[in-house]
């Protein structure tokens, strides 16, 4: 992401004798949407270069197609959207460790629809996961990526079986109701 490449681009603010506001410059969008962007792209993707890569794409091709765009913001927003479903319908995907892609991967039979509503999905989840306590990460980790039993989890983390079931039902409790919260509900 080089933001000299866009640093010959006017940036008009406002329009003085009109008083009217006019789209921001590409310069001023790139600093201010950036990083919003990436996070919203890694979301998606579940991976950091393949993120980067969109939203530079999207970029570049805002950079071309800029007269024509009356709205930036949301043109660029829409654009990740529909260059990461791009990506992960064209295969381009790669299993990341944490078995995520593998798990969010869409069967043939699926609409482009709900191929994206799983994405989001996997995207929500991945960012949940990520904002749990350390322990309860690892609970979830244990559970659902290395596939041990309530046992071997005991073993490990030195719980009773009985609090490890307790813990791992009030963990997916709650992402399960933070999930809801995003509009995420019952997808496979």
């Amino acid at each position: 992401s080089d933001p000299t490449l866009f640093a010959f681009m006017p940036s008009p603010l406002q329009n003085e004798s009109a008083g009217t506001e006019v789209k921001p410059g590409l310069l001023a969008l790139f600093e201010s949407e950036e990083s919003s962007l990436l996070r919203y792209a890694f979301s998606l993707t579940g991976r950091r270069a393949i993120a980067e890569e969109i939203v530079q794409e999207v970029f570049l091709q805002l950079h071309a197609h800029w007269e024509g765009v009356e709205n930036p913001r949301a043109w660029l927003f829409r654009s990740v959207r529909n260059r990461s479903a791009n990506h992960h319908r064209d295969g381009k995907r790669e299993v990341t460790g944490d078995g995520l892609a593998l798990q969010g991967a869409a069967s043939e039979e699926d609409t482009p629809e709900v191929s994206l509503q799983r994405m989001e999905a996997a995207g929500f989840l991945r960012l949940l996961l990520a904002e749990l306590e350390e322990a309860d990460r690892k609970l979830v980790h244990l559970k659902y990526f290395e596939n041990l039993r309530y046992r071997e989890i005991a073993e490990r983390t030195e719980m009773s079986v009985g609090n490890v079931g307790y813990r791992l039902h009030h963990i997916l409790k709650q992402l399960a109701d933070k999930l809801r919260h995003f509009g995420i509900d019952g997808i496979s």
